[in-house]
């Protein structure tokens, strides 16, 4: 017994010197193990993000007063020649030339700023949108806008003046009518269901562009006929600060009221019982936002004419980079989409010495960065 007893007292013994020795090691290993882990890299804010954003525009900026037929200007003597005119008490010296300014604030300045609200309003739009139908595929001329504004202005064209004002008050009246008729069409019971709505705007969409063929048919062929195609495919060529009167007014309004309502909107993502039950009002929200980027689509369309896929690739670049937070994301969509609308008319003006259209650049471009974009994507749509 004393003999069994000893070596199980030894056996115990030695066991737990083993686990005594084996557990510092193990101790050691996890310590290894979370030593050797690899240390998360912090995230950039959007703060930063943004700011670089802001960079990019302004250099953009920068760079288109030097493109263009005529080269005497350069990116110094443009900010020289702007400061000289907003603020004429400053000593600065006068040694440009009076066809570089004329050529500076007369053409180069309102085209610039024409691109960077045509390009935020769509993108920001087109951000509104998808959020409010809750479906990435959403594009600003999803309740047949673009088509009621290219009705609009043949009719314009037709039966008036090609280059006259009433062109683009045409278009914008069209296309507002437009949105118009898809409300009431799709009104079911004192309510808008989404897919209705999206359905009443391809229905108008068709009649629009059946107008727009009857349009093309009664043209003439040799002056008519080329201005409606050319305005269908989307240019800045002839922008003055005429134009500026009341697009960047009605351009700034909405999407400052966007901006307000953008932290509702993502309770809208959610869902309408969602939003109803944190004591949102998804009817009234829905027609708000709606309202907005339908002024502001009518808007830029009126003034550019038919411009696709900046409403549809740029919102999803700036979801990639901002997130889905629309506080942030409708800012960051209007500094990207602003900035590739000014990149591609610079674009056009350096490949091209007549005015390209601007919708044949952006559909190379955008459709197949769309593409890769969705090839990319691992995780479906951010909602």
């Amino acid at each position: 017994m004393k003999t069994l007893k000893t070596a199980a007292q030894e056996s115990q013994s030695e066991n737990t010197s083993s686990a005594s020795e084996s557990a510092p090691k193990t101790r050691g290993a996890r310590v290894d193990e979370s030593s050797a882990s690899p240390v998360k890299k912090p995230r950039v804010g959007f703060a930063v993000k943004f700011a670089i954003g802001l960079v990019v525009m302004v250099a953009v900026v920068l760079a288109s007063f030097m493109i263009g037929r005529y080269q005497n200007v350069d990116a110094i003597q443009a900010i020289k020649i702007t400061l000289s005119q907003v603020f004429p008490f400053l000593p600065i010296e006068h040694d440009w030339a009076e066809l570089d300014a004329s050529v500076v604030l007369s053409i180069r300045w309102p085209r610039i700023i024409i691109a960077l609200f045509v390009g935020a309003a769509l993108s920001c739009s087109g951000a509104a949108y998808q959020g409010v139908f809750r479906n990435p595929l959403v594009s600003p001329d999803i309740l047949g806008i673009s088509a009621a504004a290219g009705f609009g202005a043949a009719v314009a064209i037709v039966f008036s003046n090609p280059y006259s004002p009433i062109v683009q008050i045409s278009a914008f009246v069209c296309a507002i009518g437009g949105v118009v008729l898809a409300y009431l069409l799709a009104r079911v019971k004192g309510s808008i269901p989404n897919v209705m709505l999206i359905l009443a705007g391809v229905v108008v969409a068709a009649v629009f562009n059946a107008g727009i063929s009857m349009m093309k048919y009664l043209a003439d062929p040799e002056e008519q006929l080329p201005a409606i195609t050319f305005w269908l495919m989307g240019s800045l060529t002839g922008i003055r600060w005429e134009n500026l009167a009341y697009c960047v007014p009605i351009i700034s309004v909405s999407l400052i009221v966007l901006l307000l309502f953008s932290w509702r909107l993502n309770l809208l993502t959610m869902g309408d019982d969602e939003a109803k039950s944190m004591g949102i009002k998804a009817s009234r929200l829905k027609t708000i936002v709606i309202v907005c980027a339908t002024a502001m689509t009518a808007t830029a369309v009126s003034q550019a004419g038919t411009i696709g896929w900046i409403g549809l690739v740029i919102p999803h670049m700036a979801r990639m980079i901002a997130g889905p937070d629309h506080s942030k994301l409708i800012p960051m969509s209007a500094v990207m989409g602003g900035t590739f609308l000014l990149l591609i008319d610079d674009l056009t003006r350096v490949i091209s010495e007549t005015a390209l259209p601007l919708s044949i650049p952006i559909a190379l471009i955008g459709a197949p960065f769309f593409a890769i974009l969705l090839r990319r994507t691992k995780q479906g749509w951010v909602e």
